[in-house]
């Protein structure tokens, strides 16, 4: 058994800083919180210096998309339905399991570095399944030390099928040839994250699975009930992007005659342990209904803002009990798995939303939901918090670097003012990942120079991919422009300053 004992450290425990304390971790688990010097250190353990440190819960990123590491810094000023096929292009890129291993390194060392300890990584595979390619990605989070669920992107329609009016917009020829290609059957694709629900569950594994519909309206109805079904049955953490956009309310009325939360409520998907990726553009109704589900909203501020898409309405879902978690989408929308920004955009947004200061969200909301929040949503009672029985997952900050200095309010100076910077230690299952700010488990400089090479043969297969795109700009930005124009219900609470002009 391993030991290790932080001794004098000031800690987040019982939702507030208290100290000087004593955090004892065996193996995994956080076995005792004593005042300092209270206890002698247990016999073989190995004594951390917690005199200058903040011990905080390690953040929870509950959406990120490894397929996109590599386009990070390509795109710009473009709405989610005209920026999304340039990362899920016409012409998939080819990558071996070796790129895709630095692909997902790229997110887990940023996210490391920045104190996340659990990312969730929804792996887009599409349209051919290759089995290496998903168990690279598991083989780097587990190289690198970071708690990873990892779900496939899960749906039985093409991404291009998912806006409404393509009929309408798109020319006959090209409808004919995207139909046209082949892609592994659901079946298939199926039995493998059946596969993976037994050999890789959370219960018994760091490095996980979970399942990942990708949104409803690129799934058929049989398929999301199936979906639900093997979660169900493994007890799986389930996530699904809904109406993250106007355009997206839109689509579900097309679709289903009404919105996609409706929609999924009325087939009995949304249940606790089922997150609603985004969850933008919502009425009161859908906020009782998700409520009701025990269902958790997934906010992405970041990303939401640089493709436009809109703020979620984050006070009224606390108003009514609605558990929110905290993510960064992929590096091709925002470039940065940096939770740290997160949380002060979640704080410093909300407010825009609210015209009294009593119901601004707040430093402290913030951070409950990059950990608690995040950990709720994954049926996970043992993260997110120090807490005797919990998993050691725990940030250590040095309070004499810039961001606590003076030291006044460690989260709230945590969340507005950290960079990353002043994180000298990272404990993930126990074990310590990064020492006196250095990655212990891997090379981080052999690693970043193989990434570059990495990107130098990938360069030019990307940019072929991205010119392929040209073909659907046109259909695309005339489907943008009515949806646009189109009325959405007059209840839905305001998600945008300027109106939707197409």
């Amino acid at each position: 058994m391993t030991r290790l004992r932080i001794a004098g450290v000031t800690a987040f425990v019982d939702d507030r800083p208290t100290g000087p304390l004593d955090i004892d971790i065996a193996d995994r688990t956080i076995v005792a919180i004593t005042p300092a010097g209270s206890t002698p250190a247990p016999d073989g353990a190995r004594v951390l210096d917690g005199s200058e440190l903040f011990a905080a819960p390690g953040l929870i990123n509950c959406h990120h998309h490894s397929h996109e590491n590599f386009q990070k810094g390509r795109y710009e000023s473009l709405p989610l339905e005209l920026w999304m096929n340039l990362v899920r292009p016409l012409k998939p890129i080819p990558v071996t399991a070796e790129q895709v291993y630095l692909r997902t390194m790229i997110g887990a060392i940023q996210a490391l570095r920045t104190g996340t300890t659990t990312i969730v990584d929804d792996l887009n595979v599409s349209p051919h399944l290759d089995r290496t390619h998903v168990e690279a990605a598991f083989r780097a989070y587990e190289d690198i030390g970071i708690r990873a669920y990892v779900g496939m992107t899960l749906f039985d329609r093409p991404f291009f099928r998912g806006v409404p009016f393509v009929e309408d917009h798109f020319p006959r020829d090209l409808l004919e040839e995207l139909d046209g290609v082949k892609s592994t059957p659901a079946e298939e694709i199926l039995a493998f994250a059946e596969t993976l629900a037994v050999d890789r569950h959370p219960s018994r594994n760091r490095v996980a699975y979970i399942c990942a519909p990708s949104a409803p309206q690129r799934c058929t109805e049989d398929f999301l009930r199936r979906v639900r079904d093997l979660a169900d049955r493994h007890d799986l953490p389930v996530i699904i992007h809904v109406q993250e956009t106007r355009l997206q309310v839109i689509t579900g009325y097309q679709f289903y005659g009404s919105t996609m939360i409706e929609y999924l409520d009325r087939i009995g998907f949304l249940k606790p342990k089922t997150s609603i990726i985004h969850g933008v553009w919502v009425t009161p109704r859908e906020l009782e209904i998700i409520a009701a589900s025990g269902a958790s909203v997934q906010h992405n501020p970041n990303s939401n803002l640089k493709l436009g898409s809109g703020l979620m309405p984050m006070r009224e879902m606390l108003r009514r009990g609605i558990n929110v978690s905290l993510g960064t989408d992929g590096c091709g929308s925002i470039e940065s798995v940096d939770m740290l920004r997160v949380l002060a955009n979640a704080a410093l947004l909300q407010k825009l939303r609210a015209e009294h200061h009593d119901e601004w969200v707040n430093s402290a909301e913030a951070f409950r939901a990059a950990t608690v929040g995040g950990a709720t949503a994954l049926g996970r009672d043992d993260l997110g918090r120090i807490a005797v029985g919990a998993t050691a997952d725990i940030a250590l900050y040095d309070t004499r670097t810039i961001a606590f200095t003076p030291l006044n309010n460690p989260v709230q100076q945590l969340v507005y003012s950290e960079t990353g910077q002043g994180l000298a230690h990272l404990i993930v299952d126990g074990r310590l990942v990064m020492e006196n700010g250095v990655l212990t488990q891997i090379d981080e400089r052999a690693v970043i120079g193989r990434i570059h090479d990495a990107m130098a043969e990938l360069e030019p297969a990307i940019r072929a991919s991205e010119e392929t795109v040209e073909r659907i700009r046109g259909p695309y930005e005339a489907i943008h422009a009515r949806c646009c124009a189109m009325e959405i219900p007059k209840q839905t609470l305001p998600a945008k300053i300027a109106p939707c002009r197409g």
